[in-house]
């Protein structure tokens, strides 16, 4: 009996990938264009187009819009600590991870309503944070906070800590209590070209809920990692004395 014939597209992956595995092509080298490797190995741009998803799955390729597809190289384990919010520190502090923030003050929608538990329409400090590591996508975060309790100057970005930004950490008043809820779910197209990822890498993505002690949500934070690289850490808590203590 004779075996199926795997896809074409399987031995261009699979070539290219040998490709790379060998050295032929270095980390951080540019492919040749779409349109010039589909001519190469004989097959339409939407056969070469499957094949390079397969190695952008991998994460062996990186497409990166509007410059083409280069060979990626080892990429750190990205750590969220949960509980108060932070990337570890060891990544955060490292002097190739940088962070690009915009602020803005925005009108609450139906989905910040339902997490702010706040009026349609109320003002919020919208904080959107992008972490890179050697100007690779690390991170996302966007970050609202009732417009009466965001910091000074919620316009300005030294008016916040760039350590709490770069690690994602809580920006309002310290919290009484923190909800997360962890999934893995698809990226939004938003979320997909912010991270460089494709349409069918999943992401780890954290809703995190913080409210102070009388139950107010002080803030609430949408965060997206790339899913093939991030773990998500989550560390039991005792109470003393009525006080929550990380064990």
């Amino acid at each position: 009996m004779t075996g199926s014939v795997p896809p074409r597209h399987h031995d261009i992956a699979d070539d290219l990938r040998r490709q790379i595995t060998t050295g032929r092509i270095k980390l951080g080298e540019r492919l040749q264009s779409e349109t010039d490797l589909a001519s190469r190995y004989k097959v339409s741009t939407v056969t070469l187009r499957r094949a390079l998803a397969v190695l952008q799955g991998e994460g062996l390729v990186e497409k990166i819009h509007g410059k083409g597809n280069f060979v990626r190289g080892p990429r750190r384990k990205i750590m969220y600590v949960g509980g108060w919010g932070t990337l570890d520190p060891w990544t955060a502090a490292e002097p190739t991870v940088s962070v690009t923030v915009r602020s803005a003050t925005v009108p609450a929608s139906v989905h910040l309503t339902t997490l702010l538990k706040v009026p349609t329409g109320s003002p919020l400090a919208e904080y959107s944070c992008l972490s890179l590591e050697q100007g690779t996508p690390h991170g996302l975060a966007r970050i609202y906070i009732p417009r009466d309790l965001a910091p000074a100057g919620v316009f300005d970005y030294d008016s916040v800590s760039r350590g709490a930004v770069t690690r994602f950490a809580i920006l309002g008043p310290s919290p009484a209590t923190v909800r997360e809820t962890v999934c893995a779910r698809s990226p939004t197209p938003d979320e997909a070209s912010a991270l460089r990822i494709g349409s069918t890498t999943a992401v780890l993505a954290i809703t995190r809920i913080a409210t102070d002690s009388t139950g107010r949500v002080i803030e609430a934070a949408i965060l997206a990692f790339p899913g093939d690289r991030a773990d998500a850490v989550f560390t039991a808590h005792h109470v003393l004395d009525g006080r929550p203590t990380r064990k």
